[in-house]
This record gives structure tokens, C-alpha cells and sequence, in this order.
């Protein structure tokens, strides 16, 4: 399916052309009935000749209800720009068509209707009156095509025009609709008897299915969990729904005097929500602004479905900080109308840039931040984000609507579900390569936990990628340059006096007052061990051998017969209780000797 909204002034003949292509009254209220006057947002759909369903949201065009208006084309990517043959060019044509130009919407068809009351050159001299207008704003190339919605001529013609429109607007919102999450726009709540709670919307992104939990936030910026009772698309009863698609869901868990046009169903956990974001001011021939400097600090904003005060920080003439007295679930590029509090006329349209921009605090720091902003892309990219930030979390990404490309852009590592910038690396390169420099004597290297505080990496992967690009290698849990020798400086006599003891004697280790004789402290003996001079066994590390011992102890109790006890151990290896007991425990652990019984041993 696919979704279109009306546009036009008034009494223009919307709510007619909508009724003739679908055979549905889009007017819901006996009020609008009566007056003959669409007030709220009306529905109505239809299968197109290519055999496309077709669905349609009728906007009201007085500009008493601009407001609905724009709740109806927020989530919309095509339109039906209606105006009369007869009347032509109106106020809220103009207002409609700066809306429709404010949110970047580029996919539409102009219908000219009541052309049964205009003649032939009336209708050209409309024609020519809508391009003068609609030159050099996004609406300028959508084709025209005359019709008398009263006396059907034209609207097979209508047709056609609308499926190879959509044709073309498919193949800009293709990305849009493989997106996998939830961004769905309240725009009528109601209940029904024995179903209970039921919101209308257009589904743009993301699918939705029965049983399916949503997170609502309603227009305080609370949130809540949802479940989904029920689905229908065009009064029929739904599995899963599909962008795009107009949707009814039959919620569980509120009811429809809490929940209101302007609230929004997501997938829980997957936008990021944020009252602050920095926007770039549009080109928008039809709006009525001309830049943020001469933008007043209060503001409307018409984001999706909901509108709602705004303050404005320029921070140059084209970029601005909004802020929201409620969170949103921005999406980078989204785009926003502002208009002037008390006018119905557009001030002007905006693309988000930032959803998660930094505090401004220090002079210099806006025009410092403008700079930046006039940096990005009109498309988001991976890379313009990260020459700030350095690195960031995939899911963070994510969340921002940042794509993320398969293979990454050059300059971009991704590492433990991050990606970094080189410039990042290389800079936490350095900063290992300075670490090192300023060790102590008897020091191993960095550690991998000691380097990851100092660049606080959000995970080890990061710091090991630092570590290679600074040339370390890594062993044992620590980073060092590659080759690098423990220095033992003035221990490095008693640890010669010490392997000569033991080379004599393998299984007889020094004991403490041995030690202490030798001048060798815990410090000296740790060195000693990372240099791989010596291991230290036991619970608390005071049995001292050389590296060689194990395997000679297995050598020599394989040596001895098929198993053995402790006390044979202790006669075998010629040593005492004290060493004997850590050092079996030992080759235990490494699985060179194994415990059959609650006193024998065999060797592997």
C-alpha cells in the first residue's frame, strides 16, 4: 500500500476528488457533513490500475485547522496538491504548498479539479499561475492533470498519473522501508465496543504484528509499554502490517482518553530520545521566514503528527539549537515545520542535523558548534559524526537513523560493536606510546586494565586496537614494546645467585629468610617471574622455581611407576611438603598430572 495526503485551500473540491477515486466518504463528523467542510482528517482508499492499494488522508484546508492539516502530511511522502480551475492560486495554496516544500516532500500530483466549470483557457492561465508559483521549490516538476470529480472526467487519467508517481517516490523510500523499527504517528484515537482502545496512523518504518510490546510516549514525554491486541488496513483484519501502509492497531493496556493525536508508538529501546537537537534552516521559497536570525526565540513545531512550543538558539544564520519541553524520538534528517504561534503561515523548514548535540557553555562555543554543522552532508554519514566524537556505539548509531555502511568508509574501524575514527586511534596511540615511555624500571608494560582507564575505552577490543597501531604487542595482560626486557637493575645479581641454587638443587626453593639474605622483595621477585626467570607458586606466592621445573618434575614422576602419593612425590623430587603441595597443585592445574583417588596421582 501506499499512503497519500490531500493538500489545497479550502472548498477546493479535496474531500470530493477523494470520495470519487475511492466511493468512501472522507468526512467523519455529522458537523462536516452539515457545513459541508472538512475539519479533521478524513480516510479513504482504493486500488490502483497497476493493482496497487492505494490510501488516501484528507487534510481540512481552512487555515482555522492548519494544525490538523499538518498532522495529516507529517508522516507522508506523496501528496495530491488539489486546486480549483475555477478559483486557481488561493491563500491556503500557498500555505499548503510551503508546508508540503518546509517538509522536503518531492512525489506528487497536482490535481486541477473543477474543470467542468472553467474553460479551456481559464484552465491554462491556472496552469501557468501554479509553475510561476511552484518554481524553485521541491513541487515544481509534479505533473497536472485536469479533473471534474462531479462529473467523473479525468479521474481514470488521475489514476495512471498516481501509480507512475508512486513508481518514482518508491525508489526514494525503498531504504525507508527496510528499516526494521517502529516510528508510528498517533493521528486519531478512538474505542470500540468489546475491542477496546484503537489509534489510527501511517506505518512508514518498521513493521508491526499481533502480540507485538511498543513503547507509547504520550505528549508529556512520558512512556509506557503497550501490547498490540489487534491490526486491520483497510477494515480488514491483519497479521503483520507493512510499510507503507495506513494502520489501526487495537491496543492493550490504555485507553483512548489517555492516548491522542500527536503521541507515538516505537520499538522499545531502539531511538534515542532527546528534548535538544541542532537543525539547518531549508531552503523554502513558500515560507514566510528568511533565516534563525530573525526567527523569535518561541516557536509551533510540527514534527509528525503532534505540534508543540519550541525555543530557538541561532547559532549562525542558518543553524539553530531547538529545544522541547518534552523528549521526541529524533532521527537525523527528519524534518520539521516551524510556524509562528497565532499565524497559519509557514515560517520556514528544517532538517535535523544532531539529535545528541553537546552543552554550549563557553563563549565562542555556538559559532565553534556552527561551523561543525555546516561541515556535515545533506545525507547523514558515519564519518562527519565521528571526526567529533571519535568513537561511537553501533546501537548508538543506530538509534540516530546513522547508517551504518557494509564495508566501513575509509578512516572508520569497527571494533566490539563500535566503530572509531583513525584520527582516534592514532590519537590513543600516542597516548600508549607516552604510558610507556614514563614505566618504572622493574615494569612489565602497561596493563590492558591501566590503559583502558587511560583512554576510557568502552571495551578491551578498543585499547588492543590502539596498541597495534601503536606497535605493542601484547602478553600476559600487559602492552609493551615489541622484545622489551624486564629491567631487574640491582636485583639482577641475587636473581643469578637464585637460578644458580636452584639449578643445583630444582625442587628445593629458597625460603624467606633465604630470600630476605638475597635482598629480594615481592616487587623484585614479580619482575623476575614476567621476565620469565622464575615462577612462583602456592596461594600466596612464596614457593620460588625455575620455569624448567614442571617438566622435569613430570619427567621424573612418569619415571617412577603408573601412580604415586604426596609422600612419594616429596622422596621422588627430593624436596619437603612445603613445595611439594603447590607445585602437584600446579601441575594439576595445568593438566600434566591428575588425581585418582583421595591420595594418588597419575601423569598424564
Amino acid at each position: 500500500m501506499t499512503v497519500i495526503a490531500t493538500a489545497g485551500h479550502v472548498d477546493h473540491g479535496k474531500s470530493t476528488l477523494v470520495k470519487a477515486l475511492t466511493g468512501m466518504e472522507p468526512d467523519r463528523w455529522g458537523e462536516e457533513k452539515q457545513r459541508g467542510l472538512t475539519i479533521d482528517l478524513g480516510f479513504g482508499w482504493t486500488r490502483l490500475p497497476s493493482g496497487r492499494d492505494l490510501a488516501f488522508v484528507d487534510v481540512p484546508g481552512h487555515e482555522r485547522f492548519l494544525s490538523n492539516m499538518l498532522a495529516g502530511v507529517g508522516p507522508i511522502s506523496v501528496v495530491c496538491l488539489v486546486i480549483a480551475a475555477d478559483e486557481g492560486w488561493q491563500e491556503q495554496t500557498t500555505d499548503h504548498c510551503a508546508a508540503l516544500e518546509a517538509l522536503g516532500i518531492q512525489h506528487g500530483v497536482i490535481a486541477l479539479t473543477r474543470c467542468d466549470r472553467a474553460s479551456q483557457p481559464r484552465q491554462k492561465e491556472v496552469v501557468l499561475e501554479v509553475r510561476r508559483r511552484l518554481a524553485g521549490t521541491s513541487l515544481e516538476h509534479f505533473p497536472v492533470v485536469p479533473v471534474s470529480a462531479q462529473a467523473g472526467e479525468g479521474l481514470d487519467q488521475l489514476r495512471r498519473v498516481l501509480d507512475l508517481v508512486i513508481d518514482q517516490a518508491e525508489e526514494f523510500t525503498r531504504d525507508r522501508k527496510s528499516i526494521d523499527r517502529v516510528r508510528f504517528w498517533v493521528d486519531r484515537s478512538f474505542s470500540i465496543t468489546g475491542a477496546g482502545t484503537v489509534v489510527t496512523g501511517t506505518l512508514t518504518a518498521g513493521s508491526l504484528s499481533l502480540g507485538q510490546e511498543l513503547s507509547w510516549i504520550d505528549s508529556e514525554g512520558r512512556q509506557q509499554q503497550l501490547s498490540i491486541r489487534g491490526l486491520h488496513s483497510e477494515n480488514k483484519a491483519q497479521q503483520t502490517i507493512v510499510p507503507e501502509t495506513r494502520a489501526a492497531i487495537n491496543l492493550r493496556g490504555v485507553t483512548s482518553t489517555e492516548i491522542h493525536r500527536g503521541d507515538v508508538l516505537l520499538s522499545p529501546g531502539q531511538w534515542h530520545l532527546s528534548s535538544q537537537i541542532d537543525v539547518r534552516w531549508e531552503p523554502c521559497k513558500l515560507a514566510v521566514g528568511t533565516d534563525f536570525e530573525d526567527t523569535p526565540g518561541t516557536i509551533i513545531a510540527h514534527c509528525g503528527t503532534r505540534s508543540v512550543e519550541t525555543w530557538v538558539r541561532p547559532l549562525n544564520n542558518h543553524y539553530a539549537r531547538l529545544t522541547f519541553p518534552q523528549v521526541f524520538p529524533w532521527s537525523i534528517g527528519d524534518r520539521i515545520i516551524l510556524r509562528l504561534p497565532g499565524n497559519h503561515a509557514v515560517w520556514a523548514g528544517v532538517s535535523v542535523l544532531d539529535i545528541a548535540p553537546p552543552e554550549l557553555h563557553r563563549r565562542g562555543e555556538a559559532k565553534a558548534r556552527a561551523r561543525f554543522l555546516e561541515s556535515l552532508p545533506q545525507q547523514p554519514r558515519i564519518e562527519n559524526y565521528l571526526s567529533v566524537q571519535g568513537i561511537m556505539a553501533c546501537e548508538d548509531l543506530k538509534k540516530m537513523g546513522i547508517h551504518i555502511p557494509d564495508p566501513l568508509p575509509r578512516g572508520v574501524v569497527s571494533s566490539g560493536g563500535y566503530v572509531l575514527s583513525e584520527q582516534k586511534i592514532e590519537e590513543w596511540a600516542q597516548t600508549l606510546k607516552e604510558m610507556i615511555k614514563t614505566l618504572p624500571p622493574l615494569s612489565p608494560g602497561i596493563t590492558l586494565a591501566a590503559a583502558r582507564h587511560a583512554l576510557s575505552a568502552p571495551e578491551d577490543s578498543q585499547v588492543l586496537v590502539a596498541a597495534a597501531a601503536a606497535g605493542l604487542e601484547y602478553h600476559d595482560g600487559v602492552m609493551r614494546e615489541p622484545g622489551q626486557q624486564v629491567d631487574l637493575g640491582d636485583a639482577e645479581e641475587s636473581i643469578l645467585t637464585l637460578e644458580q641454587w636452584l639449578t643445583q638443587d630444582p625442587f628445593l626453593a629458597p625460603d624467606a629468610k633465604e630470600l630476605a639474605e638475597l635482598r629480594l622483595t615481592p616487587k623484585h621477585l614479580a619482575a623476575a617471574e614476567r621476565a620469565g626467570r622464575i615462577i612462583r607458586l602456592g596461594e600466596d606466592k612464596s614457593v620460588i622455581l625455575l620455569p624448567t621445573a614442571p617438566d622435569l618434575a613430570v619427567r621424573k614422576l612418569r619415571d617412577y611407576g603408573e601412580k604415586f602419593t604426596l609422600s612419594q612425590a616429596r622422596r621422588i623430587l627430593d624436596t619437603t611438603r612445603r613445595i611439594a603441595v603447590p607445585l602437584l597443585e600446579y601441575l594439576d592445574s595445568q593438566k600434566l598430572t591428575r588425581r585418582i583417588d583421595n591420595q594418588h596421582r597419575i601423569v598424564y
